[in-house]
C-alpha cells in the first residue's frame, strides 16, 4: 500500500462491523445529544425533527422548516439557536423588506468621507428567516450567494461568512394568504426540507404545562460552543463513504430525473448534499462510515422539496416525497462484499 493511503474499510461501508469508534466520534455523539436534550426541553414528541435538524447542522447545510402557523417551526429554529453559544440572528420576512436589510449596506461616513459597509443580519453563525415566502422573490434571492458560497458580494467587495453558518427558515404553505413560491434556485440550496405537523395528544398536554407560565426558551442555556459544533463538522467531513455508496446516492438522484412522475428532477448539488446529510446520519448515530441506510432515511427531506411533478401526477395528486419513496423502493441497493 501506498504509504499515507487510507486502507479499504472493512466490507466496503456496507454493514456494520465491529471496530473501535475514534474519541471524536464519541465526542460527537455527547455533544450532540446534550443539543438534542436541550431542544427536546422546548419541543415536545418531535425527537425525529429534532434528530434531522442537527444531521443538517453537522452537514454545513442549511433547513427549511415548512408548515401551518402555530405548530412550532420557529420555536424549533430558536431552541437550536439557543443550544449553541454562538451569534444568532433573527430575520422577519415582510413584503417590504429589502435585500440591503438582509446583506448590508455601505454607508457613507461624514466624518471618514468614506463609505463603510455596514453588514447586515446574514452575518451571524445561525440565521432563523421566519416565514421566507412572505417575501418577494428578488429579496429572496439575496439568500442565494451567501447560502452557496459563504459569503456577501455588495458593491463590488466580498466579505467571507465564518463559519459555522446554518440557515434555518420556516415558510407556511403556498396556499397561506400572502405568500410567494420560493424560486427552484432557492429550493435547491437547502439541504433538507420538514414540516413539523400536529404533535400528539399527550405532548400537546404536556405543552400546557410546560409552556403555560413561561416559555421555555427563557430558561434554555448554551450547551455547546461554537468551537466545538466546528469540531464536530470537522469529525463529520472525515466519515468514511465507500464508492458503492456513493454509486447508490447517484443511482437515486439519476433516478428522479428519469421518472415519468417528475418534470423537473434533483441537481448535483443534491447529490452532494444528500452524501453530506448521510455522514452526519451516520456520525450521530456512533458509525464512522455511511451505509446505504442512511441515503434511504434522508432521501425524502432531502430530495423532494427540489423536485416539480408532471402535470399527469398533480392529477393524481401524488407528491414529490411519494415519488421519491417509490423511487427508494425500486433502485437496487449495493450488496455487501463477500467474506
Amino acid at each position: 500500500m501506498t504509504p499515507g493511503a487510507k486502507p479499504p474499510h472493512p466490507h466496503g461501508g456496507l454493514v456494520a462491523v465491529t471496530h473501535d469508534v475514534p474519541p471524536r466520534l464519541d465526542e460527537l455523539v455527547v455533544t450532540a445529544q446534550r443539543i438534542h436534550q436541550a431542544i427536546e426541553s422546548v419541543i415536545e414528541g418531535k425527537g425525529d425533527v429534532v434528530r434531522l435538524t442537527l444531521t443538517v447542522l453537522l452537514a454545513e447545510g442549511h433547513l427549511l422548516i415548512e408548515d401551518v402557523p402555530g405548530v412550532g417551526k420557529t420555536m424549533l429554529a430558536k431552541a437550536l439557536a439557543r443550544s449553541i453559544d454562538c451569534p444568532v440572528r433573527r430575520i422577519q420576512f415582510t413584503p417590504d423588506l429589502l435585500p440591503s436589510d438582509i446583506t448590508g449596506v455601505s454607508a457613507y461616513n461624514q466624518q471618514t468621507r468614506e463609505f463603510e459597509f455596514k453588514p447586515g443580519p446574514v452575518f451571524a453563525n445561525i440565521v432563523v428567516g421566519d416565514e421566507i415566502n412572505r417575501a418577494s422573490p428578488k429579496t429572496q434571492s439575496a439568500l442565494l450567494e451567501c447560502m452557496e458560497e459563504r459569503q456577501v458580494t455588495v458593491d463590488g467587495s466580498t466579505y467571507v461568512l465564518e463559519g459555522p453558518f446554518m440557515v434555518i427558515a420556516t415558510q407556511n404553505p403556498i396556499e397561506m394568504e400572502g405568500t410567494y413560491p420560493l424560486p427552484e434556485a432557492q429550493r435547491d440550496r437547502f439541504t433538507a426540507r420538514i414540516a413539523m405537523g400536529y404533535p400528539a395528544p399527550a405532548a400537546e398536554l404536556e405543552m400546557l404545562d410546560v409552556h403555560g407560565a413561561a416559555s421555555p426558551l427563557d430558561k434554555l442555556e448554551p450547551v455547546a460552543t461554537t468551537a466545538e459544533v466546528r469540531a464536530l463538522i470537522d469529525a463529520v467531513r472525515a466519515v468514511y463513504v465507500s464508492q458503492p455508496v456513493k454509486k447508490y446516492a447517484v443511482d437515486l438522484v439519476t433516478a428522479t430525473r428519469t421518472s415519468p412522475d417528475l418534470r423537473l428532477g434533483a441537481s448535483p448539488r443534491s447529490t452532494l448534499q444528500l452524501v453530506r446529510a448521510a455522514r452526519a446520519h451516520a456520525a450521530l448515530s456512533g458509525r464512522d462510515y455511511v451505509i446505504p441506510d442512511d441515503l434511504q432515511e434522508l432521501s425524502v427531506p432531502v430530495l423532494a422539496h427540489r423536485l416539480l411533478p408532471s402535470v399527469e401526477a398533480q392529477g393524481q395528486r401524488r407528491m414529490p416525497e411519494q415519488v421519491v419513496a417509490e423511487l427508494v423502493r425500486r433502485v437496487p441497493v449495493p450488496e455487501a462484499p463477500a467474506k
